[in-house]
């Protein structure tokens, strides 16, 4: 038998019915006077009990589902869950992909929330209808909502939102919003971000590696144009300007090929994994020394590459993961640039 319980609604309240009885059914948990396990009015019970819709019970119980507060057992109705969540901040935290990266500022953000938050990953693949279809089905479910947006248009160009992206965005209230990695957003309403300047970043970073690149006839930036998962084309925008000021001929190539005709004074900026391990594969065959004949900086940073002392310019995916949980847990709204380096080793 299911146990009564007082919805309290507030008729001249602004907030939504639903949310009252999301509301009104955590507070009467988290107060001991339902208890874990105790079964609960089911959706006809409880609209017909308090003169609602069995549209507004049927929302407010998909949430409680959501945030894991209740379950429903199928023929036998709905009973209160564990309340270890109740308590804690709940947040959807999307990516566009799943990536030793994305992972490493992931594990940093829940590591820094520790205790205080429950986690949901949601991964769209750079996919407009993926991305919207989910963000849709989510609001007003969480506390927070922590995104990474990239896109990608019909021919495979990364763009940093769709004019749907955008709309869905909007949807979230602004101090439930963080951004993270990308800035080149239009959304209405003061939010918090940590973020990548693409173009700049590499620029800076290159700079700091001016004096051995000089060494070199000719920097080749390796870009993979079309790409599953596309890259910021700000990237390029930054290694022409770098070469441009620092007057340094230059190429750009698509991804390292086959039996390529390496040119000894060379030096390569590559962004895949696959190019890298390519090109190192091709040095070592072709007896040319890595880091005097021809040079190699990587984009974004692994145990890997320190292993074998390649030379990097990267974001701090770390840090990143850090900034955002601080926003979290201090309310804030800051728009913070994240660290970007350029880390030295044997490779140029």
């Amino acid at each position: 038998m299911s146990q009564q319980i007082e919805i309290r609604i507030n008729e001249s309240s602004r907030v939504p019915k639903y949310k009252q009885i999301v509301d009104s059914i955590i507070n009467d948990i988290s107060k001991g006077k339902l208890k874990v396990g105790q079964k609960i009015p089911s959706i006809n019970e409880l609209s017909e009990t308090c003169y609602l819709s069995r549209d507004t019970v049927e929302k407010a119980y998909r949430q409680l589902k959501q945030q894991k507060v209740i379950v429903s057992v199928k023929g036998k109705g709905y009973y209160t869950a564990k309340t270890d969540l109740i308590s804690k901040i709940q947040i959807f935290f999307m990516i566009n992909k799943l990536s030793s990266y994305k992972m490493m500022i992931y594990n940093s953000f829940v590591n820094s929330l520790g205790i205080n938050a429950h986690v949901t990953l949601s991964v769209y693949h750079c996919e407009e209808s993926i991305f919207t279809k989910t963000l849709e089905r989510n609001l007003g479910a969480y506390d927070y909502y922590v995104i990474m947006p990239h896109f990608k248009t019909d021919d495979s160009n990364h763009i940093s939102a769709t004019a749907m992206v955008q709309e869905a965005l909007n949807k979230i209230p602004k101090d439930k919003l963080i951004i993270l990695d990308n800035n080149k957003l239009e959304l209405k309403g003061n939010y918090g971000s940590v973020y990548q300047d693409f173009q700049e970043d590499i620029y800076e970073a290159l700079k700091k590696g001016v004096n051995k690149l000089k060494n070199y006839d000719k920097l080749v930036l390796v870009y993979p144009s079309k790409s599953v998962y596309p890259y910021p084309q700000r990237i390029v925008h930054g290694f022409r300007k770098f070469c441009a000021r620092y007057e340094f001929d230059f190429e750009i190539l698509n991804e390292i090929y086959e039996d390529m005709d390496l040119d000894s004074k060379d030096s390569y900026i590559i962004i895949e994994e696959n190019d890298l391990v390519n090109l190192v594969r091709q040095i070592r065959a072709k007896n040319l020394t890595l880091g005097k004949d021809i040079g190699i900086i990587s984009y974004n940073d692994t145990p890997l590459k320190d292993l074998l002392g390649i030379n990097v310019i990267s974001t701090h995916f770390k840090a990143m993961g850090e900034t955002a949980a601080y926003l979290v847990l201090n309310n804030k709204k800051e728009k913070v640039k994240n660290v970007f380096e350029y880390i030295e080793r044997n490779s140029v």
